[in-house]
């Protein structure tokens, strides 16, 4: 048929697209009072979920999209609290080895190491001691 009437077989089988295109602008209002009704907790999951709830059907990216324009910002993804640098483990120790670990005494000088292996399913610290003069373990 397509040959006969001399038009190509894609504009037969063409389908117009008859999505319903929303315009983001005509629910800004709604995304703010469910915010609102909320007192101001929700975020863009729950408000998609109050919208549906009345047949709007906006995705998440547009509803935070509307968050982000009217600086709506959930309770809940603020931040609480924030750690403080303290200054630990900075004191100034002085090289009293200065790179000499060939030693001429037994016990002149220890050196340790901290660690820990999981063993058992439970996590367990190993802290080694040794001796610089000939390597062996204290």
């Amino acid at each position: 048929m397509c040959q006969i009437l001399k038009i190509a077989k894609s504009t037969y089988y063409y389908q117009t697209n008859n999505c319903v295109k929303y315009d983001v602008n005509n629910y800004e209002e709604e995304v703010i009072s469910a915010f609102n009704k909320s007192r101001k907790i929700y975020g863009a999951r729950k408000i998609k979920a109050v919208l549906m709830r009345k047949d709007i059907i906006l995705s998440r990216r547009k509803i935070r999209f509307l968050m982000i324009k009217n600086n709506l910002v959930s309770k809940y993804t603020k931040l609480k609290y924030r750690n403080h640098k303290t200054m630990v483990n900075n004191d100034q120790i002085s090289n009293v080895l200065n790179r000499q670990f060939n030693n001429k005494k037994p016990n002149e000088v220890v050196v340790s190491d901290l660690t820990y292996v999981q063993f058992g399913g439970k996590w367990h610290y190993i802290c080694l001691l040794i001796d610089l003069f000939n390597r062996n373990w204290l």
